[in-house]
């Protein structure tokens, strides 16, 4: 769409040339032929192009980073059982409480700005975004820390041996500095994903990765440093990226297009509406992702409680590294299909986030698929990878199949997570794990495990049982999305829907008028039978709009 200040032959806008047959009538010239519009499947193909181009680079990221806490296990590993044990108790405290929050109210801010940024690239907006996001997960951290700087007598309160309770308080203090950094390094990571820059940050997550391997070395067997220079590299690579990211903001001027002063801090009542938008999404975003997060969590305490819990802890922690590999994928499937809903929906072209919405769908159940194929396969050699006892290695290719049944549903649900993201629906998506895990799994899986016979399998078939229902549920959800609704939706989130009381008059078959505001147009469809209409509008300022 373009406008000039005057319809006439002289003017500089290219569309003008479109309207030459019919502003010269004398020297008519032949009539456009619009070209046939691409088929569906056509759509379909271009649209997975889109997808994939934005899920693999976020799955090599993903790989990236869980080879770096593999190398940070492995270093544990080498200490011996004691810095082992407290570390790994340690980084389960940590996930629950600490990273988990802080990455779901991260999230929040991922509807903004994937729909910020098919609004016409509102860069403002998105810097807004990201600066109280940061601030937002600041303030959250400060209670985290403190929470954190408690740990060894709250492990204590609840009866963990003292040896690793004080083991996992060194990791853990050690740790704090990463607060810090990781409420900087969310933010920017949805920052650079909602605009589809994805190259950058898996290059700094290699980076990052490759320097991480010998200042692991440096810490822990050149400076003798132990546990904590176990820690102090996971926080040195989490330093490394964050600097690395914003260098690459920085010099490559990622920034300048938000350049300015907006007041987003001022206290106004559109900055305190700004706020309300952001937490209103923050927390449910955060309720979702901590309600998948702690239920791993929560199967390795009633581990603890089996026949067996020394085995059944030490295959659960095998297969929970497991499904930890698989979710990269639909998790970076789900990131894309956020990013190409919010994109369209800020653009306010529902039909095209309805097809991305759906053309990811169908894609997380090919990766469902995929998962299940290969935890069947691979069931009576994987273990061997951990563990040379024969008896984890029975309770973990009993459980596999389980598994992959499990990853064939939670591929799908976690694609339609990133549905509802990209629709700032993150309230929906949190109700449906509760309901699901809560309500329903944890019954089933504390039923079977526990009073059913079915001892370690039982809390497996558990979460089976709560992946079919949230998929079930999540693809329901996901179907009956109204979308002009949602783009509707989009438009007033990010401000993109101008309120003003224009008057727009059309001029209609009978010549009479159409009303709604006060800035008067007049609507003309020139054409012929048969031939595509060219609808001009022309403004009662003498400006015409080309539609």
């Amino acid at each position: 769409m373009c406008n000039s200040n005057a319809l006439s032959p002289n003017s500089q806008c290219e569309h003008h040339t479109l309207l030459a047959p019919f502003v010269d009538q004398k020297h008519p010239s032949p009539p456009l032929l619009n070209p046939r519009p691409p088929g569906e499947l056509a759509l379909a193909l271009l649209e997975a192009k889109s997808l994939l181009a934005l899920a693999l680079p976020m799955v090599l990221s993903g790989l990236l980073f869980y080879s770096r806490s593999m190398i940070s296990m492995l270093f544990l590993g080498r200490l011996g059982r004691l810095p082992l044990a407290g570390g790994t108790l340690a980084i389960g405290f940590a996930n629950i409480t600490g990273y988990s929050i802080l990455s779901g109210l991260a999230t929040g801010m991922e509807p903004i700005c994937s729909q910020a940024f098919g609004a016409n690239k509102r860069s403002a907006l998105l810097r807004l975004a990201l600066r109280r996001t940061v601030l937002l997960l600041l303030t959250a951290s400060l209670p985290i820390a403190a929470l954190w700087a408690v740990m060894h007598r709250l492990l204590l309160l609840c009866g963990q041996d003292p040896d690793i309770a004080a083991a996992a308080r060194s990791y853990i203090l050690t740790s704090l500095p990463d607060l810090l950094l990781q409420s900087f390094l969310h933010p920017l990571r949805v920052y650079l994903r909602a605009q589809s820059i994805i190259i950058p940050l898996t290059y700094c997550a290699a980076i990052a990765l490759l320097l991480h391997i010998p200042i692991n070395y440096l810490l822990v067997s050149v400076h003798q440093l132990g546990i904590q220079g176990v820690a102090l590299a996971s926080v040195s690579a989490n330093f490394n990226l964050l600097i690395l990211l914003v260098s690459f903001i920085y010099f490559f001027g990622i920034h300048s297009p938000t350049s300015g002063d907006d007041g987003e801090l001022h206290l106004t009542k559109h900055g305190f509406d700004a706020w309300r938008s952001l937490i209103g999404l923050a927390i449910p975003s955060c309720i979702s992702v901590c309600l998948e997060w702690w239920w791993y969590e929560i199967m390795i305490l009633l581990c603890g409680l089996l026949l067996d819990p020394k085995s059944t802890v030490a295959s659960m922690g095998i297969l929970i590294q497991t499904t930890s590999l698989l979710y990269i994928f639909p998790s970076s499937l789900s990131y894309g299909v956020s990013t190409r809903v919010g994109n369209e929906l800020g653009a306010n072209r529902p039909d095209r986030a309805r097809r991305a919405a759906a053309v990811g769908l169908s894609c997380g159940a090919a990766l469902g698929l995929a998962a299940l194929v290969f935890a069947v396969s691979v069931r009576n050699a994987w273990a061997a990878m951990f563990t040379d006892s024969k008896g984890i290695a029975k309770l973990t290719a009993a459980v596999l199949p389980i598994l992959g049944l499990c990853e064939l549903g939670n591929c799908p649900q976690t694609v339609g997570c990133g549905v509802l993201r990209g629709c700032a629906r993150p309230r929906a998506a949190a109700n449906i794990n509760l309901v699901s895990f809560y309500g329903f799994g944890m019954p089933v899986a504390v039923g079977l495990a526990f009073f059913g016979g079915f001892d370690f399998r039982g809390l497996w078939l558990g979460l089976l049982a709560a992946q079919a229902a949230c998929v079930a549920t999540m693809l329901s959800v996901v179907r009956r999305t109204d979308w002009d609704l949602q783009a509707e939706r989009a438009q007033r989130l990010t401000k993109g829907a101008v309120e003003s009381d224009a008057l727009v008059v059309k001029v209609i078959g009978d010549g009479s008028d159409e009303s709604n505001g006060k800035q008067a147009t007049k609507t003309g469809v020139m054409g012929g039978e048969g031939k595509s209409p060219l609808i001009v509008s022309i403004n009662i300022d003498g400006s015409t709009v080309l539609t």
